[in-house]
This record gives C-alpha cells, sequence and structure tokens, in this order.
C-alpha cells in the first residue's frame, strides 16, 4: 500500500495510558470508523511476543477499513506482522537500510526536525515525513521543539508528505495554518478524550480546514 496525501490528513498515534479495560484493537476500530485517515501502532514497553500479537489484531482492523497501518521503530514485527510500513526515527536505523529491509511497495515514514534531515530522508526512500514536537507534549518527554519557520521550511523544501506531531489538540491546530503540512499526528487529544470518537470526528474536521483552507 502507498500512500497519497489525504491519507494524511488525521494520522493516529495509540497510546495505551489510557487504554484502562478497554482493548486497543476496539479503540482503534472506533478512531478508524470516525475518520482517521492513517494508523501508527506504538508501544515501547511490550516484549516483541506480545507487541507482534497486538499488531496482527490491529492489522485486521486497518485491512478492514482500508487505512494504512506502520509501525514505530520495530521493523522486524512490521514485516512480520505484514503492517503497510514502519516510521523510524532520527536514532534509528537510516531510511536506506529500512528500506532495504522491507522493500520497495511498503510505506517508510521518518521523524526529522531540520531541513538537513527532511531532505535527506527524502533522498534515502523516505515516503512521508513527521516533523516535531511543535508543540510541547507529554507523551514524548524527549521531544525538542521544532519552530513554526522550520516546519514551514521542510514542507516548502520536500516533494513527500508532511505532517506535524507533538502536543497538537483542538486549541492549538489552526495555529499551523499556512506552514504547508498534509496533516496532523496525534495522540492524546483522542486516546485521553472521554469521547474517542467525537474527538476524531472533530479532529479531522480542523485538518481538513488547516490543510485545504
Amino acid at each position: 500500500m502507498k500512500i497519497d496525501k489525504d491519507s494524511m490528513l488525521l494520522y493516529v498515534v495509540t497510546d495505551r495510558t489510557w487504554l484502562g479495560s478497554n482493548r486497543l484493537e476496539v479503540q482503534v476500530e472506533a478512531i478508524l470508523k470516525a475518520g482517521a485517515t492513517f494508523l501508527q501502532l506504538r508501544e515501547k514497553e511490550l516484549d516483541t511476543e506480545a507487541f507482534l500479537a497486538e499488531a496482527k489484531r490491529i492489522k485486521e482492523v486497518t485491512g478492514r477499513c482500508r487505512i494504512p497501518f506502520v509501525i514505530n521503530d520495530n521493523i522486524d514485527v512490521a514485516i512480520a506482522a505484514d503492517a503497510d510500513g514502519v516510521h523510524v526515527g532520527q536514532s534509528d536505523m537510516s531510511p536506506l537500510d529500512v528500506r532495504e529491509r522491507i522493500g520497495q511497495h511498503k510505506i517508510l515514514g521518518v521523524s526529522v526536525q531540520t531541513v538537513e534531515q527532511a531532505l535527506l530522508a527524502e533522498k534515502q526512500g523516505a515516503d512521508y515525513l513527521g516533523v516535531g514536537a511543535v508543540f510541547s507534549t507529554s507523551t514524548k518527554n524527549d521531544a525538542d521543539a521544532v519552530a513554526l519557520e522550520t516546519l514551514t521550511a521542510i514542507c516548502g523544501a520536500v516533494s513527500i508528505p508532511v505532517i506535524a506531531i507533538g502536543g497538537i489538540n483542538e486549541k492549538n491546530i489552526l495555529e499551523l495554518k499556512g506552514s504547508g503540512i498534509d496533516g496532523v499526528a496525534i495522540v492524546s487529544a483522542i486516546f485521553a478524550s472521554p469521547d474517542i470518537p467525537a474527538a476524531t470526528r472533530k479532529l479531522l474536521s480542523l485538518s481538513k480546514k488547516l490543510v485545504k483552507g
């Protein structure tokens, strides 16, 4: 599965912090049915066996909904679960090496914070870029801030889709208007919401307003 810019509009990154007694695949299905256009499975605490089992369950849901599905960081799990691709950061394997492992037909996303990183990632085979953190975020405490000017410069420098990530919510999303991004990545503004489907629909509407004017 390859991506287009419309699939970047509402890019949802999973977070089990607020899961409680719910099952992640059930939450994911509700989010996708409410309009999310892309899903990244992010797990930092699960062992490989549990991560793979979960990835396979999520893959069933995204497959039914025909939504692109990538795994954060773990290339082995992405391959074993037959995910649509993988998303890697600057401290992970280089995009060139990741592309060699996953092949030409899988999606490759790369996190960047500078124009130089963005250009290199595009050159090395990235299909899209995630730029952040654009606002302060509690879900990734080690994330450095990226200025709006830098985000705009990255969008102007590359030809592949760009999404913004980091602390984005209903109140601040439209502050990114005019940057040139193709969508937003959302974590807590959806998963921490008492009404996940409603939050998803609202953020999709705002993202469309942000991107398409």
